[in-house]
């Protein structure tokens, strides 16, 4: 299991808050601009610099406007204390725009709803039907989710190998996915790969599109928000402690 924080990375959506492409810059903003650098708020800096909090292809940077406004810094920002001054400005133009469009992609996926809908704490997890990480993972999160407190929303992708894709549409696709899905990780043998609605499958390739536009490259990989309403990024079937920790309160 591998512990990631929460990296846009590769994905394929464009921030809410991106200021619009007919704003009129500084001319070595604009240079940029025309590179491809997205800018999504302009901030006071000191030194009479003009701070800009912006991302190119997910990656989030800060540039700097000398006073001239001729001239244009890429980088971090430090103080005679040797403080990240860039940081603050970042986390609040970027990145927590980029975690809100994250989490409102999750909710517009495709999944199987696996606990009470009244559960204080919701999860999102990239769950592949052959996945013996996210059986794991499933297995580990009954207490809670049979307690009421944790809903798991399982967006099944088909990765991992040639029939999977066919497994994913099945249990979207049953009468019952909440139950088919809890038969199918409790059975050695699992759910029969077997053809659905055209629909269906499209619901599959859209979430095999949405795991792929967020840089993903294994099952499960689990999001959830953390007290303070951040956003977290777990890969794998978690140790313990990281467990409670992604469950929000102590084993039941």
């Amino acid at each position: 299991m591998r512990t990631l924080s929460l990296t846009i990375g590769l994905l394929s959506l464009t921030a809410a808050t991106t200021l619009s492409a007919d704003t009129s810059w500084p001319a070595p903003i604009q240079a940029l601009v025309d590179e491809g650098l997205e800018v999504h708020a302009r901030f006071e800096a000191p030194g009479g610099l003009d701070g800009f909090a912006a991302s190119h292809r997910g990656r989030e940077m800060a540039v700097y406007l000398t006073p001239d406004g001729e001239h244009a810094v890429v980088g971090t920002l430090i103080d005679a204390q040797g403080e990240d001054l860039s940081a603050a400005p970042l986390d609040k133009h970027v990145r927590s725009a980029q975690e809100a469009e994250v989490w409102q992609a999750l909710e517009q996926s495709h999944w199987i709803a696996d606990g009470d809908p009244d559960a204080e704490r919701i999860l999102y997890t990239f769950t592949d039907p052959n996945c013996p990480y996210c059986e794991r993972f499933h297995a580990q999160s009954r207490p809670w989710v049979e307690a009421g407190r944790v809903q798991l929303r399982h967006i099944m992708v088909g990765i991992l190998k040639s029939d999977s894709p066919a497994k994913a549409a099945a249990l979207l696709g049953a009468d019952d996915p909440a139950r088919a899905l809890q038969a199918h990780q409790q059975s050695d043998s699992g759910i029969e790969a077997a053809a659905q609605p055209r629909e269906i499958e499209e619901q599959v390739r859209a979430n095999n599109q949405r795991f792929e536009g967020l840089g993903l490259m294994a099952t499960p990989t689990t999001y959830y928000r953390r007290d303070d309403g951040r956003l977290e990024q777990v890969q794998g079937a978690p140790q313990e402690d990281r467990l409670i920790e992604m469950m929000g309160s102590p084993r039941p």
